[in-house]
């Protein structure tokens, strides 16, 4: 049984199919496709493409462009400070 989506085609399986074929689905998954898991011709679960984040951040990759000033874990001045303890 298929089902139309608006980007292509998601396949429905059952879940006796879906533990025989595991891997192939997988496999299918990891071209773009999506397919859902039904019981009793219910669908229960959908299998689909995880998003990998768009780039990774590096440690580090703004050193040189950052500071931080000497005081700057100082304590604050009195009257500073009372305005945050009214």
């Amino acid at each position: 049984m298929d089902l139309v989506q608006d980007d292509g085609v998601m396949r429905i399986v059952n879940i006796h199919e879906a533990k025989t074929h595991l891997s192939k689905l997988l496999a299918r998954v990891a071209r773009g496709e999506r397919i859902v898991i039904a019981k009793s011709g219910r669908p229960v679960a959908e299998l689909r493409p995880v998003e990998t984040p768009a780039a990774t951040r590096r440690l580090g990759e703004l050193r040189g462009q950052i500071f931080m000033a000497e005081d700057f874990n100082a304590p604050l001045p009195d009257d500073v400070l009372a305005d945050f303890e009214r």
